[in-house]
């Protein structure tokens, strides 16, 4: 065997293992949240102000705007935040907050500006105005289930500066919407959760729990104007604090409705190109994630050694995508029956988003122009080198901590 084959063998095999143990990970950790969840529940928590950016009317926006209304918890008031008056959205609230008296609900216009981030500059007002110590940012089209609260209390711990969620699609329509699902849940949440697991999570901007102190502490709600992505400034300032941010478990559910092709791709751009602004070093492995390139690698590799290489890519695609399906059954997600052309076509257009999201800078996001930082290499550099050494620094007390121990 030659060195070039035996080197794309490693990388197969490393692939696939690496695939599957986040799989196990992820799994077990939803599996033994499951069995928590029922005496969480049922602890007393604090007053919470939840604050929901609204703009436009998103699919299933009724039953995803009426779940605030709808939660079993005893102290919490809802601020809902619109840019302006005119805004669709506004009549269906207006007609929520009338159905449901008993429930402590306020409609808030206005859009004062500290970054281009429109969703940040319309929740400023939310928070400014909400009562509570303990406020949830929450967009307008997460379905919030009845504990909703007490799943984001449950993560809190004393070493926690902020609980957050990724999104979990359900409810789609058409093949987009399917192929949306495949990148959100199974590739997606998989890795925000298998990073969590390792002490590394990152925030969410669909769901925060902040405690207000903490936010403060780093100059308020506008410090996380820091950054382009709310989140994405929000996992700096709780690190920075010496925090960690958590997930909850399980993740929160989005009901996508139908999509277009269009839709799908802007949005896994725009994504993939704040991740590569904001986390480099984490980005930096996506091409290498998706099942294509383990099952083309096989398929040379089983050439190169006299094997049938379609029955070999083919096993590998087998073991791939139904450790996928797997998953996503024990965690209750969406799983449709042909999941595997789902899951290949999302694989399929990783090295394409890849290529895209260091090619470009800018995409739109509801309307709004927005761009990152261009890629050039000296200003990348000079941000990542200081993560590089950080790694470099934890590698190093890792091993003499096990050097220690042996």
């Amino acid at each position: 065997m030659t060195s070039p084959i035996l080197i794309l063998a490693v990388f197969c095999f490393a692939a696939t293992a690496v695939h599957l143990g986040s799989i196990l990970i992820v799994a077990f950790r939803f599996r033994r949240s499951a069995h928590k969840a029922s005496a969480k529940s049922q602890q007393q928590f604090p007053p919470v102000s939840l604050v929901r950016p609204l703009c436009g009317i998103d699919n299933y926006a009724d039953d995803t705007l009426r779940s605030t209304f709808t939660l079993d918890y005893k102290n919490y008031e809802i601020l809902f935040c619109v840019a302006a008056a005119k805004d669709p959205v506004v009549p269906l609230v207006e007609a929520l907050i009338a159905e449901y008296p008993g429930v402590k609900a306020k409609l808030l216009f206005g859009n004062e500006r500290v970054n281009s981030n429109p969703k940040l500059n319309n929740m400023l007002k939310g928070w400014r105005a909400a009562r509570h110590d303990w406020i949830i940012l929450a967009d307008s089209n997460v379905l919030m289930p009845p504990d909703y609260i007490q799943r984001l209390f449950a993560s809190w711990r004393a070493d926690t500066g902020l609980v957050a969620s990724p999104p979990v699609g359900c409810r789609p329509h058409g093949i987009w919407a399917e192929l949306e699902c495949a990148f959100l849940n199974t590739y997606e949440a998989r890795w925000q959760y298998l990073i969590d697991s390792l002490g590394r999570g990152f925030a969410q901007g669909k769901t925060m729990l902040w405690r207000r102190a903490d936010l403060d502490r780093a100059g308020g709600i506008e410090a996380l104007g820091r950054e382009l992505a709310e989140d994405a400034a929000a996992t700096k300032i709780v690190r920075d604090a010496g925090l960690k941010v958590r997930l909850v478990d399980p993740p929160l559910a989005q009901p996508l409705g139908s999509r277009t092709a269009a839709e799908v791709w802007n949005r896994q751009v725009r994504w993939a190109r704040l991740r590569r602004a904001s986390f480099f070093l984490y980005f930096a492995p996506e091409i290498f994630s998706g099942g294509v390139l383990p099952m083309i690698g096989a398929a040379i590799v089983a050439n190169a050694t006299g094997l049938p290489a379609a029955l070999c890519a083919g096993l590998l695609g087998i073991v791939w995508y139904g450790g996928e399906m797997a998953l996503a059954a024990a965690a209750k997600w969406h799983l449709p029956a042909l999941y595997p052309l789902y899951g290949i076509l999302r694989d399929l257009l990783l090295p394409v988003l890849f290529v895209d999201a260091l090619r470009g800078s800018d995409f739109v996001w509801r309307g709004n122009e927005m761009e990152v930082e261009h890629l050039e290499p000296a200003r990348l550099m000079a941000r990542v080198r200081p993560r590089l050494h950080e790694v470099a620094a934890g590698s190093r007390r890792r091993l003499r901590s096990f050097r220690d121990r042996i």
